[in-house]
């Protein structure tokens, strides 16, 4: 039994020090590149975003809405206050729309992260978080022409932590909120990753998430819901199940429907969309994530061919 229990332990360590010189460098970089653009760019962010206001773009206001979405560095409960101050100032919803959505699913801290995956999975990950947004925003403007969608009475923009006269400290101190934020569940990835390795059959993984396409992309949705916590933690198990058969497909949807359900998120959105309107975007969020992971399949089989 001893012996047994430390060639698990040896087996352990290794595959996670494999892990971790895989994957620390870039979870390392997106806590750096994250903290700088939160201390150095979030106020020329919003200044953009702000602007957008003035500009005569209608409908296509849309993409640099969502553009805007993805490079801010905020959380949902840091992006509500400012989109809600946006709203007042006579924001169109169907911009703010795409803005939030985006905000949710893509930061820069993220991006970096994802290019642990591989160039594929990068892009797909960008392009469908970019559609995403782009969609909600037209759901909103087709649909909630004339209505008012959000309700962000009682919102007011939080007081801004990066006060620090000292740039350096200023950004150090980000860093360490970051690493704190977002440490815990980046080790408990690598956990669950080298444990899948260890304990999941690599064809379980095919069959569950790579042989049945509309299966895996099924299952993968329905996965992101309660699993997804932080976005660096799962990176380490999409890793893992991309190596072992997990579709393209499958792993767009996981990377839609994960952030845009994850359970912070929807603390936040529930308080400026109500019941009916909140149970309107979980069935978005789901439906968008099931059909984005059929089209990524399916585009990916066309480029094979």
């Amino acid at each position: 039994m001893v012996e047994v229990l430390r060639r698990e332990f040896i087996y352990f360590w290794y595959y996670f020090g494999i892990q971790l010189e895989h994957i620390f460098i870039y979870w390392l970089l997106g806590m750096m590149i994250g903290s700088a653009v939160s201390v150095f760019g979030k106020e020329r962010i919003n200044q953009l975003f702000d602007h957008l206001r003035d500009k005569k773009l209608g409908l296509f206001g849309i993409v640099p809405a969502c553009i805007l979405g993805i490079a801010s560095p905020l959380c949902m409960y840091g992006t509500i206050p400012i989109a809600a101050s946006f709203s007042k100032k006579g924001m169109r919803d169907d911009w703010l729309a795409a803005f939030m959505m985006a905000s949710i699913l893509l930061n820069p801290q993220l991006i970096i992260y994802s290019a642990a995956l591989g160039t594929t999975a990068l892009f797909v990950r960008i392009i469908s978080c970019f559609l995403c947004g782009i969609v909600a925003g037209l759901f909103i403007h087709f649909f909630y022409r004339g209505k008012s969608f959000f309700n962000f009475s009682g919102f007011e923009s939080k007081k801004s932590r990066d006060t620090d006269p000292n740039l350096l400290l200023r950004f150090l101190k980000n860093f360490g909120r970051n690493v704190k934020a977002t440490g815990l569940y980046f080790l408990l990835g690598m956990i669950l990753s080298v444990l899948f390795q260890r304990y999941i059959p690599t064809n379980t993984i095919v069959n569950l998430f790579g042989n049945n396409q509309g299966f895996g992309i099924l299952m993968a949705t329905t996965i992101g819901v309660p699993l997804y916590v932080c976005g660096g933690g799962t990176i380490p198990l999409l890793q893992q199940w991309l190596y072992n058969g997990m579709s393209m497909g499958s792993a767009a949807a996981f990377m839609i429907v994960g952030p845009a359900t994850k359970i912070t998120n929807l603390g936040a959105l529930k308080i400026v969309l109500g019941m009916n309107r909140f149970l309107l975007y979980l069935v978005f969020a789901i439906l968008f994530s099931f059909i984005i992971g059929l089209f990524v399949n399916s585009l990916l089989a066309l480029t094979i061919l």
